[in-house]
């Protein structure tokens, strides 16, 4: 890092600590020997992963037999479709984004977070905004252990002039051709996973034309107590479609399946996609290493602001009526930051209840 400053017990307090302004980052390269995880920080009683043989880690799918115009079509598209009702989380081979792609994207985000504190605050989150370079709280009042960067990149208009248009050159152009190859790959993904649903096309083309689009940098810092922090918090994605890239190999991600927490050991080959919608948004979190750092990049799918979200017209009926509210896309985005959620609470708000269709 570039900065010489230190931090004090005073500087987590409830009046002075400043998420936006504040890096993990740091705070671990200029720990002392007896350093102690700031309370904003600590969580305690957190439930550990089972390590139960008897739950197995979801189905890799492969995106080379989707693409085909056979039988292996027809199985892998069943394949996709039931891993997506029963976990909701999936692995993806032969996805096409070309690994000297990835290779560069990684090590531009490394040099990245290399970058000294005060040029990465040039991005910091402004004050009433969710976008830039920091964190924000969740709904215990307490932060993840984790410095994150986040960006809508499309539509185009609602680019931030001061964030990407304003990254170092060589990771812009970087992540202009990561985001372009994973827009394509998205799109198929979600023509398939209709096909699957019995969704008509043109609905789904609807939905996400122009759609809105985030990625988000994060980095976790090893933790000399991994046990007394979090580095994501327990909670289910709020977008239709999320491709997760771990950058570095270094696995964290876990995931909740009949109660239990499992730990999701990512092949390097692979791209993570979490489905959402009829599909399960499963619930997962991320834990945080002792020794390594972990650096990841998540691109985010959704439906464009002019769509409604809810349940699709094509497949409800009077034998399957809708089970969740339909509300206009700008307005859910509103309601899930406003109302602070976490874990799988909004998807109960949006739930209908039984005496709202009439039983």
């Amino acid at each position: 890092m570039g900065s010489s400053s230190s931090y004090t017990e005073d500087d987590f307090s409830t009046s002075a600590f400043d998420p936006s302004t504040f890096s993990v980052q740091e705070l671990v390269q200029l720990a002392a020997p007896d350093f102690s995880i700031p309370q904003p920080f600590v969580r305690i009683n957190q439930q550990s992963p089972s390590l139960s043989v008897t739950t197995p880690l979801p189905p890799t799918i492969d995106m080379s037999r989707l693409l085909l115009e056979d039988d292996h079509h027809n199985l892998e598209l069943h394949k996709l479709h039931a891993t997506c009702q029963d976990w909701g989380i999936f692995q993806l081979v032969n996805h096409g984004v070309s690994s000297s792609l990835l290779e560069k994207l990684k090590h531009e985000v490394e040099e990245f977070y290399r970058l000294p504190l005060e040029e990465k605050l040039k991005y910091k989150v402004r004050e009433g905004e969710l976008e830039g370079y920091g964190r924000r709280t969740r709904g215990d009042g307490k932060y993840d252990w984790v410095d994150t960067f986040n960006i809508i990149t499309n539509p185009l208009h609602r680019r931030r002039p001061h964030l990407f248009p304003q990254l170092p050159p060589s990771l812009r152009s970087t992540m202009e051709c990561y985001l372009s190859e994973l827009q394509k790959l998205a799109t198929k993904l979600i023509g398939f996973m209709g096909k699957a649903l019995k969704i008509k096309e043109k609905e789904m083309m609807e939905l996400f034309d122009d759609g809105l689009q985030a990625v988000r940098m994060a980095y976790y810092p090893p933790c000399p107590q991994p046990e007394s922090v979090m580095g994501l918090f327990p909670h289910s994605d709020m977008t239709l479609l999320t491709i997760l890239h771990q950058l570095n190999g270094v696995d964290g991600l876990e995931v909740k399946k009949n109660g239990l927490w499992f730990p999701f050991n990512v092949n390097p080959d692979a791209l993570v996609i979490f489905s959402n919608g009829v599909y399960h948004s499963i619930e997962h979190k991320v834990t945080c290493n002792k020794e390594r750092e972990r650096i990841t990049v998540t691109f985010n799918l959704s439906p464009n602001f002019e769509a409604e979200v809810g349940p699709s017209l094509s497949v409800i009926n009077a034998e399957n009526p809708p089970l969740f509210r339909r509300v206009g896309m700008e307005e859910y985005f509103k309601q899930f930051f406003t109302l602070k959620i976490y874990g799988k609470k909004y998807l109960d708000y949006m739930r209908i209840q039984p005496s709202e269709n009439g039983d």
